[in-house]
């Protein structure tokens, strides 16, 4: 936060939908450990749904060179983040506000998704059944921070580098082979 210039958290929106969780930062430990175990690399796409100040994707951006899409619901923490990314320099950091449950097409470029438990029930299974087309055209990879996901198949737990901490990959017969960039 400090090298970010960022200085406390901010108050979440009355408006915040039911179902969705309030700003909860992700620690820099948990995104180093994304990029490292992920493989995140300059030609991914990493999409930070739930995105917040959008220090996840401004960091990410960052350390790996990767563009990144922050999906944001609250209209002033989307402001902010657009501000970040601008006072840093991040040039492929997109800020998107919305909600990410009826947003599937700005994701729809993604390699690498972070889910920081940004919300749980119906909003995360539509969510996550709107990743799996994309998993069906190219191999994905999809990073929880505390948030068990639902079941899905065409997901595999390929590492769990801290508590956690899961990330998957996805395991669809077409990108089984491909290469992530």
């Amino acid at each position: 936060d400090l090298v970010l210039g960022l200085d406390e958290l901010p108050v979440d929106d009355a408006s915040l939908p039911r179902g969705c969780v309030p700003y909860i930062p992700a620690p820099i430990d948990k995104l180093i450990a994304i990029a490292d175990h992920a493989g995140v690399q300059a030609c991914d796409v990493f999409v930070d749904i739930g995105s917040g100040l959008g220090r996840a994707a401004v960091a990410m951006h960052l350390m790996t060179g990767a563009a990144a899409i922050g999906l944001e619901i609250q209209l002033p923490l989307a402001q902010a983040s657009r501000e970040l990314a601008a006072r840093v320099g991040a040039e492929r950091v997109t800020v998107v506000e919305g909600d990410a449950a009826l947003m599937s097409s700005r994701i729809a470029n993604g390699t690498v998704f972070f889910l920081y438990c940004p919300f749980g029930g119906d909003r995360l299974a539509k969510v996550v059944a709107d990743l799996e087309p994309i998993a069906q055209s190219r191999p994905i990879r999809v990073c929880c921070l505390d948030l068990p996901l639902p079941e899905c198949p065409w997901l595999a737990l390929a590492a769990q580098p801290a508590p956690g901490l899961e990330i998957y990959r996805s395991i669809s017969p077409v990108t089984a082979t491909a290469s992530t960039c």
